[in-house]
């Protein structure tokens, strides 16, 4: 179990060291785009947002490379892709060069993180697959976290070549790291048979995508809608959500093993509607506090526990292709949910952005509950 554990930090601290470089051009980028660029808003919009496309594109493709090559190739080779990214950042090719480095970006880190999926669900004890899976979620949240004030620090120390160094060497040392770790998974024939995308996680990727509206809510509107009602610390209410994700992750992460992945995934659907409509429509600090740790917490839970549902229905030759679907499924319902919430708000105001989000959750329990009649109905042999 120890060795586990050991595999597991060297797995995490490889997507970690990827995200912290995505974190750190994140918070540079738009200064960058606007004031040595001579940039548009519109421009510093497409380039920050372009490593999404090639994102939900590649990690189907990652995906299906884990399982066909093996986990740890495909991490290496994702680590190598974002590491080239940072690298054309030195290249001075104005605002299209910046747009080609983010769609390489977006390409290493979909791979990166969709393999080490993958490959964590093969170390982790089937008793404990949630909480691993809940656990290595962490190394996005971390390296966004703490990407940011490395980036700007870096900045001051010694400009933007600085963060460039940065975003190119620590993923680089991520592929260094992933080339020394064991690999237990080895490609079978059947691993290259059956199709690209993976059929079992289409309906727990679906419900995933519904939750990430509330997501796309609170990222966009919670500074402009709390300032626009006079309650203000919009700022403090986003760090409250993303605290939250992280200790429920670590206080709370064996929930979806201890009463099953998709009766779970219910509980955190109708959690986070009740956050966001409690967000939506309050006239005071605390009771928007009260529905972000609640969206916090729901949230937290809604990805270990649907990915759980994906996973349980493949057999190891197929954990990549699962896994590559259902993780597009944040792309997706970032892709959607964005404008969505963006078009109630320019409609009916900001607070009809977490209404609409609150709707998309309600659905995503629906279905969780749809998935968890199926789950008691299907007899213990048929689960992997």
């Amino acid at each position: 179990m120890s060795r586990s554990w050991a595999s597991f930090a060297g797995i995490f601290i490889v997507t970690n060291l990827g995200l912290l470089a995505v974190g750190a051009t994140l918070a540079v980028l738009p200064h960058y785009v606007k004031d040595n660029l001579n940039g548009s808003d519109l421009e510093v919009g497409i380039v920050s947002g372009a490593f999404a496309f090639t994102g939900i594109v590649c990690r189907p493709i990652a995906g299906n490379l884990a399982d066909t090559r093996g986990r740890k190739p495909t991490v290496i080779v994702g680590a190598l892709l974002a590491a080239i990214a940072g690298a054309l950042y030195f290249v001075p090719a104005g605002i299209p060069g910046l747009i080609v480095a983010r769609f390489f970006l977006g390409a290493g880190e979909g791979t990166v993180f969709t393999a080490g999926s993958a490959w964590n669900v093969d170390m982790a004890p089937e008793e404990n697959r949630g909480r691993m899976i809940g656990l290595y979620g962490l190394a996005i949240w971390t390296g966004l976290t703490l990407g940011p004030p490395i980036g700007v620090l870096l900045q001051h120390a010694g400009g933007f070549h600085l963060v460039w160094a940065f975003a190119a060497g620590a993923p680089l040392l991520g592929a260094v790291i992933a080339s020394r770790l064991p690999e237990q998974y080895e490609p079978t024939e059947e691993s290259a048979r059956g199709p690209f995308i993976s059929r079992e996680a289409l309906g727990p990727g679906v419900t995933f995508a519904l939750s990430v509206f509330g997501f796309a809510a609170v990222s966009a509107f919670i500074v402009l809608s709390l300032d626009q009602r006079g309650i203000g610390h919009g700022p403090a209410v986003f760090s409250v959500f993303a605290a939250t994700v992280v200790a429920t992750r670590l206080l709370a992460g064996g929930l979806p093993d201890r009463i099953g992945p998709a009766r779970c995934a219910v509980g955190a659907a109708l959690i986070e509607t009740a956050g966001l409509v409690l967000v939506g429509a309050a006239e005071d600090l605390t009771v928007v506090i009260a529905g972000a740790i609640g969206m916090g917490a729901a949230f937290s839970l809604l990805f270990p526990s649907l990915s759980l549902v994906a996973v349980n229905r493949v057999g190891p030759e197929r954990r990549g292709k699962a896994m590559g679907t259902f993780t597009a499924a944040f792309d997706l319902g970032m892709l959607v949910g964005s404008p969505l919430v963006g078009a109630a708000a320019a409609i009916a105001g900001y607070s009809a952005a977490f209404y609409v989000a609150a709707a998309a959750a309600l659905a995503c329990a629906t279905l969780s509950a749809a998935m968890a009649r199926q789950e008691e109905a299907r007899p213990a042999a048929q689960i992997v």
